[in-house]
């Protein structure tokens, strides 16, 4: 999106150079990253900085609201309601699909929100890594306001919140075998917080215990990154601990916000960033361009059970009683922006925000971007094509 960056960045590319980028990545923490990291990075330019942080605090206006608990207590299921509620989310995520409007200017649409942590360890070192490999201007940066040095002691503390590292743990079923272990590897390199299974968690009374190296230990805070849909799928698993027990714990990521900060959220906030997006239950008649919205069920993660091509008879499917847990949002399309040697590649960014609990609003701190050929953003729409995947933004100066 900037000439002057992308043209350097493209002559300075090579598929020999990508082979050892990807090799320095698979091997600096001896596991090999099961998902696509895309060829290029994204450059973005001021004006589209200028907007998406414009409508990202319109986002955050609404987040902040007095009344926001009560707006969202229905998004919330009842059997999945966790005690202990924070004030607020630690962590937000906001998810940008990148068009072009009537102007033929580029805009920000968001496309989903959550109140959940992301790729925060990931996202730095893949940074650093692109830097190393490949031709990145000095004085773009892909955190805001932060050398990678502060971003770093920013996240441990935020994590740690004055605990020693043994008494924190990151929450997760099985997590070495997720795709996002390596960010939970990074994590732990950067702060010393150990990705703990949920099932081999032990509890006594409201404390729990997890066991390192033949020791049994205390645990007074967790880093959340369990998802409530895959656990209650889990029907393997055999539990002593279940999130929704009260417990002696701190939350670093409190279960409730994924909920109450998701697509449910997003019909409830206007601007020209954000598109027609409303409850599937407020429709007395349904549209009559269908061809031009996109089905969402409330409670999934990573885009499963979302209907592309909606019909009628999707819609007319859904018990009435059930209508209140699905969206109809207006169909983003997706310009190709970014300049591949084969062609144009589409993408999406998404930024990460973090809230103390000393501060009145979250504060930026880094981002994602995923590079897309396909008709959606995902791993099934780019299979088998070249310039797409993970990856970072690097933003132009101010």
């Amino acid at each position: 999106m900037i000439p002057f960056a992308r043209n350097q960045f493209n002559k300075s590319f090579s598929e020999k150079k990508y082979q050892e980028f990807l090799t320095d990545l698979n091997q600096s923490f001896h596991h090999t990253i099961p998902f696509r990291v895309a060829e290029s990075p994204v450059f973005v330019g001021h004006d589209l900085k200028k907007k998406i942080l414009t409508v990202s605090d319109q986002i955050i206006d609404f987040i902040v609201r007095h009344d926001f608990k009560k707006i969202t207590n229905r998004a919330i299921p009842e059997n999945l309601f966790v005690p202990n509620e924070t004030a607020h989310t630690l962590f937000l995520a906001l998810d940008f699909a990148i068009v072009k409007n009537e102007e033929g200017e580029l805009d920000p649409q968001l496309i989903e929100m959550q109140g959940f942590p992301s790729l925060f360890g990931w996202q730095d070192f893949l940074g650093a890594k692109f830097r190393e490999h490949f031709s990145i201007p000095e004085n773009y940066s892909n955190h805001f306001g932060l050398s990678r040095k502060a971003y770093q002691d920013q996240l441990t503390k935020i994590l740690l919140n004055g605990h020693d590292p043994k008494n924190v743990v990151l929450l997760e079923i099985d997590p070495l075998k997720q795709n996002t272990a390596i960010d939970f590897l990074i994590t732990e390199k950067l702060t010393g917080v150990s990705p703990v299974d949920i099932a081999s968690i032990e509890r006594k009374g409201k404390n729990l215990f997890y066991k390192k190296n033949g020791e049994k230990i205390l645990i007074r805070r967790i880093y959340n990154r369990v998802i409530f849909d895959e656990l209650v799928k889990r029907k393997d698993l055999k539990l002593n601990f279940n999130l929704t027990e009260e417990v002696e714990v701190e939350w670093a990521g409190h279960p409730n916000w994924f909920f109450r900060i998701s697509k449910f959220t997003m019909p409830f906030i206007k601007s020209p960033f954000i598109p027609e997006c409303k409850f599937l239950s407020e429709y007395k008649t349904f549209p009559s361009d269908l061809e031009n919205y996109v089905l969402k069920p409330l409670f999934s993660f990573s885009g499963s059970g979302v209907i592309f091509h909606v019909k009628s008879s999707d819609l007319e499917a859904i018990p009435d009683s059930e209508r209140g847990n699905f969206l109809l949002q207006r169909k983003i399309q997706y310009e190709p922006i970014i300049q591949a040697p084969d062609g144009l590649v589409k993408t999406e960014i998404r930024l990460l925000f973090v809230w103390d609990e000393n501060q009145a609003r979250p504060t930026l701190m880094t981002n994602l971007a995923r590079l897309s050929r396909g008709e959606m953003i995902g791993v099934k729409f780019n299979k088998d094509k070249t310039w797409v995947g993970g990856s970072v933004c690097f933003f132009e100066p101010d």
